[in-house]
């Protein structure tokens, strides 16, 4: 729903996609091996690009065995063909284990059911075993036509017009186990499922005081065990790649009862499926709750989770990364040659890339060889920097050492939350004050932002204080929109009092004034000549010098879950269309990527000027939907996209134009945005980047230690924000020619360019821009974000 119509054709393309016709051309689309969530999404993108390009697409039932079967496994997809499927886990074209496509006589009645119907471009979605199937279909394509026609199946004609196949894969894998991309299709929901059971079995376990052991899905990756790990900030977490070391019984048992001496109620314990020993011996999740009872006697239960990680409605990360890979996809067969090598279809950074598919394969396949040869460093780093530095910072932030082992540092470090509450923040702060601690700081809370400050709200806060805090929502420290400027005196005085040494301000746009105002006072006042950095935490992801800010990830997934409901809500009503009016300020991030993933037909953001014709138009849009199977449509407006055009103006507009032939109704989404129990994707981006801030800090404490420096110069202000894939850490007086302070949004955004992509498959005539891509690009060693972090969609 909310995403078709009956106008535009294929026939006048867009002047960036005119060298991409596909005319004459048909495309196959097949999901193969295991299922995962925002599979659908990737089918729907395919299929819609493809007819927008003017192609015929056609679906592939039941993996690689629907293409050996052929007949009506064979199907061509229709524009409706893939109306209401975003929201929906799994795959609706069916996945299935395949024997006989590992024959040559199973890939030549494979290649005889394509031929016939002209197929020879082939999207194939699946994990590394599927798409190695894939290429050795396109090597041999040429062979097996020939054979064909020497038996008599085809004729000269067919060999010589369909002489070549194209390949393009696209990585569905819950288990984030394929080298090359920073995320696959399904790893994020997969992620979503895991902690929504964590934080569940967290309420439970501190009643009785229990330890659970979770088992998770991963045979050969631990991916989602770490990251899993990470997010709730588990005691103790098990992989295939990083095995415990000897003696990690007496260890594990050793933390868990001081855990309990310390009056923690809960121990958690992760253990990924395919867990192992140095020896390489299996570690069961039953293995590890045994031996908790017998040398502890702790009550411990196990949880194993198995396809609930798997099943539900797709993440709206995986939505939104899908229908880009997807999109990718369909332009990279239409640009491809004879001599153009099966690619795979990645996400580095915010950017969807093309790399050649068998390199991919090859290095995850040398990590199993790693694992197998018990080169476990090695595995790791074949992992890429992302799990690297997933697993450096969760054993930073798990193990405290003891008082003895930490060199102290004499420097007092405080953090502090300003701004709107966002869901992330607490996992920031936990991240920062144990990171601290473990460089040896005095770890100071200042509650209620600038304001509290100001009041010497300011006590120190120790390592157990902040335990648990990753999975609640909201901002326990306390936080307001106050700017420091009329306190300057007194929180220079409170600087002095505590003997501030470095401050952490975590927070939107109101931290990136402050921290502005409060660089400009160091003529007047030498307490703030300290190191300063900012951590961007908004859901409205408007901090310049930031692709992401911590809570925009929860926010976009609250508005994509609601949409879901909504569009829920009329299934029993024919010809309904809803206004949905999003947070964000004049920042359209919420609203443009909240369409993208729930599939709306028009989404109205200040960025992007509109005026009364723009709105008729598309109230043509939907007039026109309205007439085919689809009656139903989606808008989303940001809430301060236009002083003139409201909620109500732009629904009063719909209902009076819409009469007689659909009706409308209006939701604006308020709070629910700020609150709820924060994402996977923003505990981990909360936690890594604060413990990034935090070494920043010490790096900058460590070189003026003994020398009584005053920090003046602007590099001891910043703001660390991530871009494409770094993490940069910039000085805030050079990211104010970003900035376009009368709206509080940076002056450039690189979510823009994803507009055109939802309108695409929308059905809007759209110039899609495909510069940034058109190339295959070298498989880099060490992908991910150079502090870990898959930069998302």
């Amino acid at each position: 729903m909310g995403d078709e119509d009956s106008s535009g054709s294929s026939a006048s393309l867009p002047k960036y996609l005119e060298h991409l016709s596909g005319d004459g051309k048909a495309i196959g689309v097949l999901t193969s091996g295991g299922d995962a969530q925002g599979m659908n999404a990737a089918v729907r993108a395919v299929v819609r690009m493809g007819i927008y390009v003017g192609s015929k697409v056609y679906f592939i039932y039941e993996g690689y065995q629907g293409m050996v079967d052929g007949g009506s496994n064979i199907v061509e997809a229709k524009w409706e063909s893939v109306s209401s499927i975003l929201q929906i886990g799994g795959t609706i074209i069916g996945s299935a284990r395949c024997q006989a496509f590992r024959s040559r006589e199973g890939r030549l009645k494979a290649a005889c059911n394509l031929v016939r119907l002209g197929i020879t471009n082939l999207c194939v979605i699946g994990g590394d075993g599927s798409l190695t199937g894939a290429n050795i279909f396109r090597k041999e394509w040429n062979g097996l036509l020939e054979e064909l026609a020497e038996n008599g199946e085809i004729d000269e004609d067919a060999v010589q017009k369909h002489s070549h196949l194209n390949v393009v894969g696209m990585v569905g894998s819950i288990d984030n186990d394929f080298c090359g991309t920073d995320m696959t299709i399904g790893t994020d929901s997969a992620l979503h499922r895991i902690i929504e059971v964590v934080d569940a079995i967290m309420t439970t376990a501190q009643s009785h005081q229990r330890t659970f052991v979770l088992e998770v899905m991963g045979r050969h990756c631990g991916y989602l065990a770490l990251v899993s790990a990470l997010a709730c900030g588990a005691d103790w977490v098990f992989l295939p790649e990083s095995p415990p070391e000897e003696g990690w019984e007496e260890s594990m048992c050793l933390k868990l009862s001081e855990n309990r001496a310390r009056k923690k109620r809960l121990n958690i314990i992760i253990v990924s499926e395919g867990a192992i020993d140095s020896q390489n011996k299996p570690i069961s999740s039953e293995k590890v709750k045994e031996l908790v009872v017998k040398q502890l006697g702790f009550d411990t239960r196990v949880t194993i989770l198995g396809h609930v990680q798997r099943g539900g409605t797709p993440s709206a990360f995986d939505r939104i990364l899908a229908s880009r890979m997807g999109v990718e996809a369909v332009v990279a067969l239409l640009e491809a040659t004879p001599e153009t090598p099966a690619c795979v279809v990645s996400l580095r950074g915010n950017q969807a890339v093309r790399l050649p598919l068998m390199e991919c394969v090859q290095m995850t396949q040398d990590v199993q060889k790693a694992m197998d040869e018990r080169r476990f460093t090695e595995a790791v780093k074949l992992r890429g920097r992302s799990f690297e530095g997933n697993l450096k910072t969760y054993k930073r932030l798990a193990i405290k050492l003891p008082d003895d082992k930490i060199p102290k540092s004499n420097c007092n470090v405080a953090v502090i939350n300003v701004g709107a509450p966002a869901a992330g923040m607490n996992a920031a702060v936990r991240s920062a004050v144990r990171v601290g601690i473990a460089d040896g700081h005095k770890m100071f809370a200042i509650y209620d932002g600038f304001d509290g400050f100001a009041k010497g709200q300011v006590k120190e806060i120790t390592w157990g204080d902040v335990g648990g805090w990753t999975g609640q929502g909201g901002s326990i420290l306390g936080t307001k929109r106050t700017l420091p400027g009329k306190y300057l005196e007194k929180i220079a005085e409170h600087i002095r009092s505590y003997s501030i040494n470095a401050l952490l301000i975590i927070g939107g746009f109101e931290a990136y004034l402050g921290l502005l105002e409060l660089a400009a006072a160091r003529e007047k006042h030498e307490a703030f000549c300290i190191p300063m950095v900012m951590v961007p935490a908004t859901v409205s992801n408007n901090v310049p010098g930031s692709d992401f800010s911590i809570g925009a990830d929860t926010a976009l997934n609250t508005i994509t879950d609601t949409c879901d409901r909504i569009k829920q809500s009329a299934s029993g009503t024919k010809r309904r269309v809803f206004i949905i009016e999003t947070m964000g300020g004049y920042c359209g991030y919420l609203a443009n990527m909240g369409a993208l993933a729930s599939g709306a037909d028009a989404a109205y953001i200040f960025e992007e000027p509109f005026d009364i014709r723009d709105l008729q138009s598309n109230v043509e849009h939907l007039r026109d939907k309205m007439k085919t199977s689809i009656q139903r449509g989606l808008v989303l407006r940001n809430e301060s996209c236009n002083v003139n055009y409201t909620t109500d103006f732009i629904y009063q507009l719909y209902s009076e134009e819409g009469k007689g032939v659909f009706d409308c109704r209006k939701n604006v989404l308020g709070h629910m945005q700020q609150g709820g129990s924060p994402s996977p994707f923003d505990r981990n981006f909360g936690t890594k980047i604060s413990a990034r801030a935090m070494e920043w800090i010490t790096e900058k404490l460590k070189g003026s230690q003994g020398t009584g420096k005053k920090f003046v110069s602007d590099d001891s202000v910043c703001l660390l924000g991530i871009r494409k894939r770094d993490l940069l850490f910039q000085p805030v007086v050079q990211l104010k020619k970003e900035s376009d302070f009368e709206h509080r949004i940076p002056k450039q955004h690189w979510w823009l360019k994803l507009r055109p992509l939802m309108k695409i498959l929308a059905k809007y005539k759209a110039s899609y821009d495909v510069s940034d891509s058109g190339k295959l690009e070298p498989l880099q060693h060490n992908q991910g974000t150079s502090f870990g972090e898959p930069a998302a969609i």
